[in-house]
């Protein structure tokens, strides 16, 4: 009885790791929080950026800004992918916008209007601990047209599993 409780026991704990995405192949999944830093391009210069991140089992992701607010803009939507032990990458895109050139344009049922993407790929090495992260982000944006509005900019992050 006592060896059956404890391989029991070890399924249960097995079958919880895994349903939980604390497996091997999904230990990215979770709420993330970090700082951003960009080291080249027009975000260089914010240096209180953060990102939050929701990375889910199967593959996809979410991220906000404490920018999002600034110009409005919605969350970025992608994918991410293991690449190895504690390796992966992740490519998300968003929408970005342009101001209201007047009042008048508000007025007519303007305003935030729609200007282009922007696209982030993302190379992330999980801690041995699985608690945070570090990365590099490659950014790119796009007008309206599908044309380069800004390439190349290049940012690190250290980031933190959200949790109790």
């Amino acid at each position: 009885m006592k060896l059956q409780s404890i391989v029991m026991g070890a399924f249960v704990s097995v079958f919880v790791m895994t349903s939980c995405g604390t497996s091997e192949d999904s230990n990215l999944v979770g709420a993330w929080r970090g700082k951003v830093q960009f080291k080249t391009g027009p975000l260089a210069s914010v240096k209180d950026l953060e990102f939050m991140y929701v990375f889910n089992e199967g593959g996809t992701m979410t991220e906000s800004s404490n920018y999002d607010g600034a110009p409005p803009v919605p969350p970025a939507y992608g994918v991410w992918r293991k690449m190895g032990p504690r390796r992966f990458e992740a490519k998300y895109a968003f929408y970005w916008t342009k101001a209201p050139t007047s009042y008048e344009d508000i007025a007519k049922g303007g305003g935030w209007m729609p200007a282009g993407h922007g696209v982030f790929e993302e190379r992330i090495i999980l801690s041995e601990d699985g608690r945070s992260s570090k990365s590099t982000i490659k950014y790119d944006a796009f007008d309206l047209a599908g044309n380069p509005a800004e390439s190349g900019s290049e940012a690190e992050t250290v980031v933190k599993r959200m949790g109790f």
